[in-house]
């Protein structure tokens, strides 16, 4: 059966087809719990999670199964006098006991409140502070960064008992759970109040509260049907964590609600467990950032050892994805992937889709979700016609799938009149269609051109010595500014004679004159957010304090 248009379905898009999907009345009151797991727990065989732990013991939980833990947690909660606005925060890796959590906090109508697992006590703190936190769950892996958190909640350990750590844990998770019932009446929300409780990745200054109310749901029913192509025949996993909005929205929220049943692998991400992973689960729909299919790409030599692989398709979202990764993809891998895009304030807003048919654009973030108007502004605030380069921002107006209600704690104004700003500079293709060049402020202006990092680093991958790049703008006396780029090689190409200057030669060659890296610096890693975006703003400040020395 053919797919659907992207035009024909975009034009006669409305929200009211998805609404159809609910339960709930986003109007009379929803409980997101209900939606993404009691709507599914009729059928007693239904799988909502399959996981495996670090130490490689691995098990199914039905969404009924699923149900009756989520209504114990929320027991427990409500014993505690926790519920309708109180922020659960979860310090755990990806196991059942996080999405028993995470469902039993949703249940109760409280919010819950990610925390990933690579954070330190200071990250720990400021947002359990900030967002007033009534509970943290933790393991004792996790648990000695507590002692160094001031103004700590009341604290939950998962463990068989309480001397598995130092200190004393207000409650254990087994004890509470095995003293309640395994029905709880779920607590529905109005569509306007808050089901999450995020905060943006932080990479300059501190990280902004990003309340997620219930109506977001149909937002993360629209990516996951049409953009990931999730199907009920799928064995779905998305790599992503979620003590990150990705890992979150659609590792969790969006293949539940969808009724499919999604995948937790514990264990640390490599090569070899990945692809392991993806033979031994068979796999056939997979989301993962680009730095997981670079990582992947970089260790092709060892797919001969997992001939059982059965991708059926693939998506990948966070950076944008060069389109050497793509090619890599569907020759080894024999599946399309699709680069798609958004933010933790707004979800996924813009997508290559799998099931719609569209003409799809390598290295493009895609075309705007049906819901969404998004548009590019030049300085003025004014939209740019296609071809034109301009900040991406969200026409409120006309997007009744835009949920982002403003920061929390209005930590900033990201709006301006009818538009939400996204920072993100982006060239207009047409037809809501836009291509990424990068972060405001990460364009590069060097003797008047502007030059945008995305396409830099996407050619320096397209040779085979390069793993990974970063490139940014180091101040130079005579154009203001050049173009550096920071190398990470494949360890064949240590010591190879003049690289840095046939990396050069092969941008100039491929993208052009003006925009090739003037200088490369090898290194060994690129610095990282903890959901491993590249941070260029801390390699500016490293160009910058190398033209200071030299001074």
């Amino acid at each position: 059966m053919g797919k659907t248009s992207y035009d024909a379905f975009a034009e006669t898009f409305s929200i009211d087809q998805i609404l159809q999907e609910f339960r709930g009345d986003f109007n009379d009151g929803l409980n997101v719990c209900e939606e993404i797991c009691d709507r599914h727990a009729q059928d007693p065989e239904r799988v909502g999670l399959r996981y495996e732990r670090a130490d490689g013991t691995a098990g199914d939980i039905t969404f009924a199964d699923l149900q009756k833990e989520a209504a114990r947690f929320a027991g427990f909660l409500d014993s505690q006098g926790i519920g309708r606005g109180d922020r659960v925060a979860c310090l755990l890796p990806r196991t059942p006991e996080l999405l028993i959590c995470v469902l039993g906090t949703l249940r109760v109508g409280a919010v819950y409140q990610p925390l990933f697992t690579a954070f330190g006590s200071g990250a720990i703190e400021y947002r359990l502070q900030k967002a007033q936190t009534k509970l943290i769950v933790t393991n004792p892996e996790q648990w000695p960064k507590l002692a160094d958190v001031k103004g700590l909640p009341k604290t939950m350990l998962v463990a068989d008992g309480r001397n598995a750590v130092d200190g004393e844990p207000d409650f254990l998770f087994g004890e509470e759970m095995a003293r309640q019932a395994d029905t709880f009446e779920p607590v529905r929300l109005g569509s306007e109040e808050p089901a999450l409780q995020m905060f943006t990745s932080g990479t300059t200054g501190k990280s902004k509260g990003v309340s997620v109310p219930v109506r977001a749901l149909p937002a993360f029913w629209m990516y996951m049907r049409y953009a990931v192509g999730l199907r009920q025949s799928d064995n779905f996993w998305n790599v992503a964590d979620p003590g990150w909005a990705y890992g979150l929205y659609y590792a969790i929220i969006g293949p539940l609600l969808l009724g499919c049943t999604t995948h937790f692998n514990e264990a640390g991400f490599t090569a070899e467990n990945t692809f392991e992973f993806l033979r031994k689960y068979r796999i056939t729909n997979l989301a993962a950032a680009p730095t997981a299919y670079r990582l992947l790409k970089a260790n092709e030599s060892l797919l001969k050892d997992y001939p059982e692989i059965n991708l059926r398709v693939a998506s990948s979202a966070g950076e944008p994805l060069n389109p050497e990764v793509i090619d890599w993809v569907k020759r080894a891998l024999d599946c399309v992937v699709c680069d798609q895009y958004g933010q933790t304030e707004t979800g996924m807003t813009s997508a290559n889709f799998h099931e719609l048919d569209h003409p799809h654009r390598d290295a493009s973030m895609g075309y705007q979700i049906p819901g969404y108007r998004l548009v590019a502004l030049d300085a003025n605030g004014n939209e740019v016609a296609p071809g034109g380069t301009g900040e991406l921002a969200v026409d409120r107006e006309q997007s009744p799938l835009f949920f982002f209600q403003g920061y929390t704690w209005n930590e900033k104004d990201p709006f301006r009149g009818k538009y939400y700003l996204t920072g993100d500079v982006v060239v207009s293709n047409g037809n809501g269609s836009h291509s990424y060049t990068g972060r405001d402020d990460d364009l590069i202006t060097s003797a008047g051109y502007r030059i945008g990092p995305a396409e830099v680093e996407s050619s320096l991958l397209e040779h085979e010595a390069v793993v990974e790049s970063a490139v940014v703008g180091k101040p130079d006396e005579k154009r203001g500014t050049i173009v550096k780029a920071y190398v990470v090689t494949r360890p064949e190409f240590d010591g190879v004679e003049d690289l840095a200057e046939k990396l050069k030669h092969h941008v100039r060659t491929r993208l052009s004159s003006h925009a090739y890296p003037r200088e490369v610096e090898f290194v060994t890693e690129l610095p990282k957010t903890s959901s491993g975006k590249i941070q260029r703003f801390v390699l500016r400040q490293q160009a910058a304090e190398e033209v200071r020395e030299t001074a």
